[in-house]
């Protein structure tokens, strides 16, 4: 992409010649979707693999001079090391764009991104899918640029007391071991900017993070050039404190813009995934007015033509106002500069159902972009219903909200045998062809055996991750036997698991399948055929609700007529997320309907075979076929009729159609359903679908009208 800048990691090793490239590697996230350079680290030292937590960077610190010059003795690294330059070097150069028509340069804004533990800059699911998206635009040789935050306290390490409840403690991320480079300005230094427009003046220092091909640009606050309050606004990641949250998000979007100036990266599509950064849309804008010298109301509608926004929420309470005053404190100079007065300003953040609520994100995400999309088919019909009125103010002719269901990126969310697998029965190119269904009728010849036995090789390796967890917390702090025995010791790979993983509030009823105790007692102790759940997940800092919930899990977690067989896994996050979604029998989702705007962990689990159980919510309806999971519940939700129907299900059909074998000892029902959510669920719920969708309704549509404005 023209306009890269300079940028270095001063926290690699030295590496002896012979191994110059291996660090570029370990700063580019590439490896983590890549079995090969996964095991070109582990093959370093695995027990040192396995303590720096599968970080690359953390490992090569940890050898001495001495070890690392030994390595380029070592004849078979070094054809490892070889071999996977070659694909790393292959792949950076490749070209692989899906269309006829290249689209113009996107830049995608976020305020989180979830791509690997070892830089936490993420809270859940939508940073797992702009994690994804970045992924997924690399490996089709999309031209995007990522732009977000870098939070240093990251968002939340969850600790739980001995009576359950959430205890908060920051997740620093350490710069020295993290796969991220300083960008450098022309002297060679961090390169620091001032954020426009907000007084007394706010900096930013400058991060980039690898993906592949794709670079992503992460603002930084918490430099010495700032007072300390101004430090903290990229400190935490979704600040309860809406004064600060105000002025996080004028630093990600308005900063992000001029960050991108900056460096000289040029692009005509701008991306927004979800309202935290919709204030580009007015640096767009001003940018229009003062470089291209066009009028105000040509600036606005070139914006909404070439501007995309995303919408997660299927709520209107859940998104961010900011009360006028806040608004007019930062911005009364801004809508000057714009040709506005305030009357004007304030009204593309006016919501028309809540004119005095303040002004809101959201609806200048949905005022602002022609190319507007909900992220499920359901999620369409949701959006298009709790937004109406502010539909209803578009000028004729304005493109509706459209569905495009989210995707997850397949090359990391597979496991690793089953993705080795999946090589040998579809062919090497069944990546470039993995949105093609008829691709995925070769699943069909997966032997029952090897399905079985790849699926309970991840179940054996999930149950011993959390087992060394609670080894790891009981040898460095010397917990509570009933504490150990609620974080999973107790857990037997042998036992039909259910996993219940996602963030803890109250919409997602997370202690649905708690509603009835005893019923829940006679179906997880039941003599021949026990049942064990596994619970993980973070409540928000400011959720009280959502902490009462989960306190609520691990308290019966705790209680001893479980025999050990419902655990709640503390800190739950990417790592751990992995082995979940690879590991459990049935993955459980039952949102109160329609508050599921899509819920991508449930794909995870499915193209790895983990059959997915859930009400008819998010992606589900469109992924359920009736052979590859379960659906439950009814179309309003009631958690007391919703929660016998989950009990019925699993007492009558999901317990024993695993516990069914055949004459090889066996479930053959249960793999049957197996093949099928793999072969269904992964060519539909790729992101390489989702990302041909957003090309083909968005970005080269966009792209066509951008060119005809040069002309």
């Amino acid at each position: 992409m023209p306009g890269q800048d300079p940028s270095t990691n001063l926290a690699l090793p030295s590496l002896p010649p012979e191994l110059e490239e291996l660090g570029e590697i370990a700063l580019n996230l590439w490896w983590t979707w890549n079995p090969a350079g996964k095991n070109l680290f582990r093959l370093i030292n695995p027990y040192l693999w396995k303590e720096s937590g599968h970080n690359p960077i953390q490992l090569l610190k940890t050898l001495s001079a001495q070890e690392l010059e030994a390595l380029t003795k070592e004849e078979r690294f070094m054809r490892e090391y070889r071999y996977v330059r070659a694909l790393f070097r292959e792949y950076m150069n490749d070209k692989t764009i899906y269309s006829e028509e290249e689209p113009l340069p996107i830049a995608y804004f976020c305020a989180e991104f979830g791509l690997h533990h070892s830089v936490p800059i993420y809270s859940g699911g939508l940073g797992f899918l702009a994690g994804d998206i970045l992924k997924e635009a690399s490996d089709m040789g999309l031209p995007m640029v990522g732009v977000g935050f870098m939070y240093p306290e990251g968002y939340v390490r969850q600790v739980m007391s001995p009576d359950g409840w959430q205890q908060g403690a920051s997740e620093t991320i350490d710069k020295d071991t993290a796969p991220i480079e300083r960008v450098l300005d022309e002297k060679g230094d961090h390169l620091v900017f001032q954020v426009p427009f907000i007084d007394p003046p706010v900096y930013a220092s400058l991060w980039k993070l690898n993906v592949g091909r794709v670079s992503l640009y992460l603002l930084d606050t918490d430099i010495e050039q700032n007072d300390p309050w101004d430090r903290q606004i990229s400190s935490h990641l979704y600040t309860p404190d809406m004064n600060q949250r105000l002025r996080q998000e004028i630093v990600l979007g308005i900063g992000g813009y001029r960050a991108l100036e900056i460096l000289g990266i040029k692009y005509s599509i701008l991306h927004l995934n979800e309202g935290h950064p919709a204030f580009a849309l007015f640096e767009r804008i001003r940018s229009m007015i003062e470089e291209k010298k066009l009028s105000l109301d040509e600036a606005i509608e070139r914006v909404r033509a070439s501007s995309v926004f995303t919408t997660h929420t299927p709520l209107q309470a859940a998104t961010d106002v900011y009360n006028f005053d806040m608004m007019s404190h930062y911005f009364g100079d801004y809508w000057k500069r714009l040709g506005m007065d305030k009357e004007r300003f304030m009204s593309f953040g006016l919501n028309p159902d809540a004119p005095n609520a303040g002004f809101n994100m959201t609806v200048l995400g949905l005022k602002l972009c022609n190319q507007r999309n909900a992220v499920s088919q359901k999620h369409a019909e949701v959006t298009r219903q709790i937004w109406k009125n502010v539909l209803a103010q578009d000028e004729p002719g304005s493109p509706p909200i459209v569905g495009i269901t989210n995707g997850v990126h397949l090359p990391t969310w597979l496991g690793d045998e089953l993705r080795d697998r999946l090589d040998e029965l579809l062919g090497e190119r069944w990546l470039q062809l993995q949105e093609d269904p008829d691709l995925w009728s070769r699943v069909d010849e997966l032997e029952d055996e090897e399905i079985w036995q790849l699926h309970y090789t991840y179940k054996v390796r999930m149950v011993n991750f959390i087992r060394e967890r609670v080894r790891r917390k009981w040898s460095d702090e010397g917990i509570d036997p009933i504490v150990a025995m609620a974080e999973g010791v107790m857990l037997d790979p042998d036992v039909l698991t259910i996993g219940f993983a996602r963030r803890m509030t109250a919409y997602k009823r997370p202690d649905l399948i708690l509603h009835d105790l005893d019923r829940l007692e006679k179906i997880v102790n039941n003599y021949a055929r026990p049942v064990q759940i596994i619970f993980a997940g973070k409540a928000h800092p400011a959720d009280q609700t959502g902490k009462q919930i989960l306190q609520r899990i691990f308290k019966t977690a705790q209680d001893r007529r479980f025999r050990g067989r419902i655990a709640f896994v503390e800190d739950y996050g990417e790592g751990t997320a992995k082995y979940l979604v690879r590991g459990c029998d049935v993955w459980l989702n039952n949102p109160q309907i329609p508050m599921e705007a899509c819920g991508t962990s449930g794909m995870k689990a499915a193209i790895n075979g983990t059959l997915h159980c859930s009400t008819l919510d998010g992606w589900w309806p469109e992924g359920y076929n009736g052979k590859n999971g379960w659906a439950f519940g009814g179309e309003i939700s009631d958690d007391a009729k919703d929660a016998a129907a989950l009990y019925d299900l699993l007492e009558k059909e999901i317990v024993p159609l695993y516990y069914t074998l055949d004459e090889h000892k066996r479930p053959a029902g249960w793999i049957a359903k197996m093949r099928e959510s793999i072969r269904s669920v992964s060519p539909r719920f790729g992101s390489r679908r989702m990302m041909k969708e957003y090309l083909e309704k968005f970005y080269l549509p966009v792209s066509q009208r951008s060119r005809s404005w040069e002309n």
